[in-house]
């Protein structure tokens, strides 16, 4: 006679965004490749921001759930065990607000895992590189520039690690700034300065291509990234596409899906 087999719920946890095109191309995609991978689990959404969850449901009616409504849900739903899957970026605040919202229950489940960021380990660094790489494929003729979100978090360092990499692989042409932390676009441009290309292509270096992309890299205030450098003397394109768009970032998510799943199975 074998055991009944335990509910099981998968909590995919993101920021979360308004724009609902790039939601469609990131979040929900990943959401649902996580529901081919894993179809007799049930999958569930919670975004931190409370901003953006009461911004969606005022505009468009939709009511999205913060961490611990999400796993008030999925203990009506009698789920026994779960399993958190952030897509976050960096281990930085969110990610650690997240953590303990979902700590909070670890008493009301059988057992709870949660997985890792986007950025965990140095093999991350790798993987992320080489599919941002692969996917936006530069040019020597011109400089790529990705925006990152940036931190006072120490987890703001993954930054810096990952322009090293990137120096590693011989893309000279090829920086992350971040628009709130160090690296910012003012240290680019410097570096910019000593590389004597003519063009520039910008891209978001963050999950969706949301308001940081819409307004802070690629708007026309006088401000925005693409405005500073194309005072400059830079000819800049933008290519808003978040990397939840890229196969290789969503594959890396999966990994770590894979993992909070194999700490799941050592506590049944």
């Amino acid at each position: 006679m074998t055991d009944k087999k335990k509910a099981v719920g998968i909590l995919v946890v993101s920021f979360g965004t308004s724009y609902p095109e790039t939601c469609r191309k990131t979040i929900e995609k990943i959401e649902d490749e996580i529901r081919a991978a894993c179809p007799e689990h049930s999958v569930y959404r919670a975004w931190t921001s409370g901003m953006i969850r009461r911004k969606v449901l005022k505009r468009d009616g939709i009511r999205i759930f913060g961490v611990e409504e999400a796993l008030g849900q999925m203990k009506a739903d009698g789920m026994e065990e779960v399993i958190v899957q952030p897509t976050h970026v960096i281990n930085g605040i969110e990610n650690e607000e997240m953590t303990k919202a979902v700590m909070k229950f670890e008493n009301q489940f059988q057992s709870i895992s949660i997985g890792t960021p986007l950025l965990t380990t140095q093999k991350d660094n790798e993987e992320v590189i080489k599919a941002v790489l692969e996917e936006m494929q530069p040019s020597d003729e011109e400089l790529l520039i990705f925006m990152g979100h940036g931190t006072e978090h120490h987890s703001n360092a993954v930054y810096a690690a990952l322009n090293f990499i990137l120096k590693d692989m011989g893309q000279e042409n090829v920086f992350i700034a971040t628009v709130e932390a160090y690296p910012s676009v003012d240290h680019v441009v410097k570096e910019a300065a000593k590389r004597n290309r003519k063009k520039v292509r910008l891209a978001p270096f963050m999950l969706v291509a949301g308001d940081h992309a819409n307004n802070d890299l690629a708007g026309e205030d006088e401000d925005s990234w693409k405005s500073i450098l194309e005072k400059e003397g830079y000819e800049v394109s933008c290519d808003l596409k978040g990397l939840g768009e890229y196969p290789g970032i969503r594959a890396v998510y999966m990994e770590h899906l894979q993992e909070a799943m194999k700490q799941l199975s050592v506590t049944k």
